[in-house]
């Protein structure tokens, strides 16, 4: 069941992290092209190959495919984040076929138009001191381990994936906060510059909101979500959940194959 989109919105995808859902995202861009694919930043994990090195076959299978769909009739645009800020220098420059830009619009085939960048832009409005960065900090690594820890026992028992990381932080009233936040300062950017909307990723909550006439887009992760933002040739933003489109996928083939 492949499905062909005008753009396609992928960040966050953390290769070199243990939390990175390197499998899922393979099985994805598998299933969908598209005629643009923007990488909203965050993925490379530098800062946490910098402490700990680990690059397993599907992480690199993942990097594999998208520097072959560069080469191909995709159009792979680079938007580096805070993660994989190295890269920002190349700013304005190429690597390789795929062009690096720290932010860029994008217009839609409704003519909509939309500010893409990653969104570690906005980090100084949801002020955070010190102390609550680090304990946030420290406190976002237990919630991955508990979800790594939970998925395993899920996949023993054969269960799918569910993300309880992303289950827990909807249930914090700070971090709710500190999304509005967010949000708030991303469409006043947008507003600002005379824009339609803004889509971006960092903080790993995929959601597609109207704030003050001003579309905000969130693609999400490949940490906690498996999400992506896909646009359609009728100029249409929809938000994918990969782990249920799958589940479609995989209900529609065992179907076929009962049928037949």
């Amino acid at each position: 069941m492949h499905q062909h989109y005008r753009a396609i919105f992928i960040s966050d995808i953390h290769l070199g992290s243990p939390d990175c859902k390197a499998e899922y995202l393979l099985e994805c861009l598998n299933q969908f092209t598209c005629d643009k694919l923007y990488l909203v930043g965050d993925i490379i994990d530098l800062w946490y190959m910098q402490k700990q090195f680990k690059w397993p076959e599907a992480h690199n299978a993942v990097f594999h495919k998208l520097i072959e769909l560069s080469h191909g009739p995709t159009q792979v645009i680079y938007l580096p984040g805070n993660h994989d800020r190295p890269l920002q220098r190349y700013d304005g420059l190429s690597i390789g076929d795929i062009p690096v830009q720290r932010d860029i619009v994008h217009t839609t085939a409704a003519g909509k138009q939309f500010l893409v960048l990653h969104g570690d832009q906005f980090d100084e409005h949801v002020t955070l001191g010190k102390f609550e960065a680090w304990l946030g900090d420290k406190g976002y690594d237990l919630l991955l381990w508990l979800n790594r820890s939970y998925n395993r026992i899920r996949h023993m028992r054969k269960a799918s994936y569910w993300s309880l990381a992303g289950y827990i932080k909807g249930h914090i009233k700070g971090a709710n906060a500190a999304i509005h936040r967010y949000k708030v300062a991303a469409c006043q950017d947008a507003s600002k510059r005379g824009l339609d909307g803004v889509i971006c990723g960092h903080i790993h909550h995929p959601e597609y909101d109207e704030i003050d006439g001003i579309t905000y887009c969130n693609d999400g992760d490949w940490v906690e979500n498996c999400s992506l933002l896909c646009e359609n040739q009728e100029g249409e933003l929809m938000l994918v959940d990969w782990i249920k489109q799958r589940q479609t996928i995989d209900s529609h083939s065992a179907y076929t194959e009962s049928a037949a």
